[in-house]
């Protein structure tokens, strides 16, 4: 029999509940499979980018930008650059917006870009080409030919906004002309001769430029740096004729006198005295011709009429000669 006093031993549980969390369906593994797809499908268009040339590339972003190049039916234009929207008609093919669907039995062409035409890229770029291969025809020439090979130091050769710049450079101990005359040497007359054959080989237009340096030319009153180097210029010109150049490829003959030296450090240097042949380019030949179109300011409002100047009183002679013609150093060229 149990006694009385015994007392029962009471055990108690205490169970923590999880609110949430838990087991989470596999919910993150769709999350990181989309996202190993889509990183997937980012480096295989990379890929596919990278593989393509840059006139591929080109196209597929011009048809991106418009993907109808040819006029469809709706009232509102596109956000391209290549004309009138519309539903398009051809799938993106390997050349992109290059490559149009035909249409009746014709084929469509693309519309010009109306910021920057066609024509004028191909036309730079022509230019380019052929410019550069003369420039390399020339130094392989100056190499291997015997009238030109020892005057190398003398002909400078470069590429500028304008086309390529032939200059012939006066050296201390070989001027080109004769001291302080328009009278070719012997030996630049060889040389010119030789460039006027390397000229003809494109059918760009050129500009002859003639330079003097800073030393005052009196021999004559009256006759300037100024006047020399227009002679001088024209010497040349005449010399590239004898050679062979074409004579309609000359657009203009130009004295600069002094006021454009090649050596600003030293004004006397005979690097200074110089003829300069530019082959232009095509943009720069239109300039030069008066082709280029200028398009007027317009101007806002009306403009206020000026008063009327009284009488302008006459300038004193020594103020009408030329800034770059009164030269302090004395001496012929």
């Amino acid at each position: 029999m149990a006694r009385k006093d015994d007392k029962s031993t009471v055990i108690i549980r205490r169970v923590k509940k999880i609110q949430g969390g838990g087991h989470h369906g596999g919910s993150w593994k769709v999350a990181y499979a989309d996202f190993v797809t889509a990183m997937m499908a980012f480096f295989l268009v990379m890929w596919l980018v990278g593989a393509l040339t840059t006139k591929q590339r080109e196209a597929i972003s011009d048809y991106f930008k418009n993907p109808s190049p040819v006029a469809g039916e709706s009232t509102v234009k596109a956000q391209g650059q290549n004309g009138p929207g519309g539903a398009s008609t051809s799938m993106i093919k390997l050349g992109g917006t290059m490559e149009l669907p035909k249409n009746d039995g014709k084929e469509l062409t693309r519309a010009p870009r109306k910021d920057q035409p066609p024509a004028d890229m191909d036309q730079r770029k022509l230019d380019q080409n052929r410019l550069e291969q003369l420039m390399k025809d020339l130094q392989e020439a100056i190499a291997k030919s015997q009238a030109l090979e020892p005057f190398k130091d003398q002909l400078l050769l470069d590429i500028t906004p304008e086309g390529l710049r032939i200059q012939i450079v006066d050296k201390l101990n070989r001027p080109m002309f004769d001291l302080g005359s328009a009278k070719l040497m012997p030996y630049t007359v060889g040389i010119l001769h030789e460039l006027g054959q390397f000229v003809n080989r494109v059918p760009n237009l050129i500009t002859i430029a003639g330079h003097t340096d800073t030393a005052n030319y009196a021999s004559r009153i009256g006759y300037s740096n100024w006047e020399l180097s227009a002679d001088r210029a024209n010497a040349a010109r005449r010399a590239l004729l004898e050679g062979g150049m074409q004579p309609d490829k000359v657009v203009r003959v130009i004295g600069f006198g002094s006021s454009v030296l090649f050596d600003k450090q030293n004004p006397l240097n005979p690097i200074n005295r110089r003829i300069s042949i530019v082959v232009m380019t095509q943009a720069a030949a239109d300039e030069a011709l008066g082709k280029t179109e200028v398009l007027p300011v317009p101007v806002a409002g009306p403009v206020p009429a000026m008063p009327s100047p009284g009488p302008v009183p006459a300038a004193p002679a020594s103020a009408t000669a030329s800034g770059a013609a009164a030269q302090a150093a004395t001496g012929a060229h």
